[in-house]
């Protein structure tokens, strides 16, 4: 089989959902070399995304959904998820939450909480922590409309005067060995400020956001992080995080309270 043929044969196996080198070597019958270069070439033409052990199909940039889409979609998921993050919170912590609707719900689980500080650029958190007297420093920067949250330079100057002890992002998408995709530079960047200020990372995400690469802009995630993501998370998706030895992944059931 020639190259290029060989090559566009093994790009609609990952489309398909074929992910893994071991698996593509099986199906094709070819060595783990051959395989792992023709994914390279694939991903220097993005027209994939290279994962660890394996790859993942970049996609079409999604248009975002709807705040009030959001705020609806998989909501017992975001709670279980945001149930079990807060159980991770200790008397004393300063915390970052994130833009999104899961961190939002974090938020209410904190509603009431007098021994932490919270700092964010969520505009849907202040409200739940705010009025329930918990200590909140919000960032700010200019008004992203379809997350209600804040973001850019202002941002970006406020993060670099901060740290906290444990920092809670949401995103569009998480593929283990690339990292976190938004929809924006911006969104991507000031998640990297967030992390940079962090001595604990945790991204919260539902099961559908796993190995998704739905939007161009990347945040890394080249350090200890957790995955907290519900009871619906496939095993295979589930395994390829562990096997990075960097990520500790959680699944929160959903009657979890």
């Amino acid at each position: 089989m020639k190259v290029e043929k060989r090559r566009e044969a093994m790009l609609q196996a990952v489309l398909s959902g074929m992910n893994d080198v071991a698996a593509l070597c099986e199906h094709f019958g070819m060595s783990e070399a051959t395989v792992r270069r023709d994914l390279r070439a694939l991903a220097d033409e993005r027209r994939i995304v290279r994962t660890y052990g394996g790859a993942a199909s970049v996609g079409v940039h999604e248009p975002e959904e709807s705040l009030d889409t959001r705020r609806e979609s998989f909501r017992e998921q975001k709670e279980a998820i945001a149930r079990a993050a807060a159980r991770h919170v200790q008397d004393g912590d300063t915390l970052f939450l994130d833009g999104g609707t899961t961190t939002a719900a974090l938020a209410r689980c904190l509603a009431g909480r007098k021994d932490i500080q919270v700092i964010t650029n969520n505009l849907l958190a202040v409200g739940a922590l705010a009025s329930a007297d918990v200590r909140v420093t919000l960032i700010g920067g200019d008004v992203r409309p379809s997350s209600m949250s804040t973001l850019g330079p202002i941002a970006q100057v406020a993060l670099s005067r901060l740290t906290f002890d444990k920092a809670f992002l949401g995103a569009d998408g998480v593929v283990a060995g690339r990292g976190l995709c938004e929809a924006t530079a911006e969104q991507a960047f000031l998640k990297e400020c967030i992390v940079a200020q962090a001595a604990s990372v945790f991204v919260l995400v539902t099961s559908d956001k796993l190995e998704r690469a739905s939007q161009q802009h990347w945040t890394p995630l080249e350090r200890e992080w957790r995955l907290i993501t519900d009871s619906f998370a496939d095993d295979a998706a589930i395994e390829r995080f562990r096997q990075r030895g960097s990520v500790n992944v959680e699944r929160a059931e959903m009657d979890a309270r």
